[in-house]
């Protein structure tokens, strides 16, 4: 198999969606992210990591010193990203069950429970290179970590987390729609 650097790929641009859970989600490239998906807006230059990961346990025979085999335990997917952009989509991702309302003209006021509900969305990745689009929908997620908010001169006020990836009714825990030509569905 020889080395082509036409297969590398960069994460050029890009957006993350979220929706309520259960929304419709694109099934294709072309079509627009339809009502009740709201774009995040803008991320920080780090961008988007998406980590992947399995846990297996071992099976161990008396007649081996070594695993005879191993059992697939838990699989778990996470996306991970900051946004910059204050405003009521994203200040409610990282405050679950948290409510804003309009106090009076032009001062408005976040509720903070202190026993918030679980807050299960469907979220999107989108992301280019070039002429090459792909798209990562995850039907169930959830915030389930949140780094520290820092309030400086140095920097945007930023709101740092994770997203855990659960598995739907297909049983799918993410659909990952590209049109890079290196890929292909032949064996």
């Amino acid at each position: 198999m020889a080395n082509d650097a036409d297969n590398v790929r960069v994460g050029l641009n890009g957006s993350v969606y979220i929706a309520p859970k259960g929304t419709t989600a694109p099934s294709d490239l072309d079509s627009a992210w339809a009502a009740g998906w709201v774009d995040l807006g803008y991320l920080s230059d780090d961008g988007v990591e998406l980590s992947y990961s399995t846990d297996t346990e071992d099976v161990n025979a008396w007649q081996s010193l070594s695993p005879v085999r191993k059992i697939l335990t838990g699989v778990d997917m996470t996306l991970g990203f900051t946004a910059i952009e204050l405003k009521t989509s994203t200040i409610t991702l990282y405050f679950p069950s948290a409510t804003m309302t309009d106090v009076t003209s032009g001062v408005h006021k976040l509720s903070i429970p202190a026993a918030p509900e679980p807050d299960e969305r469907a979220i999107g990745l989108e992301w280019v290179d070039g002429d090459i689009k792909n798209r990562l929908i995850i039907a169930r997620g959830e915030v389930t970590n949140r780094d520290s908010i820092t309030l400086a001169r140095s920097g945007a006020v930023s709101l740092p987390m994770t997203v855990s990836a659960y598995a739907d009714a297909a049983p799918e825990i993410a659909v990952w729609l590209s049109n890079d030509p290196a890929w292909t569905a032949a064996a």
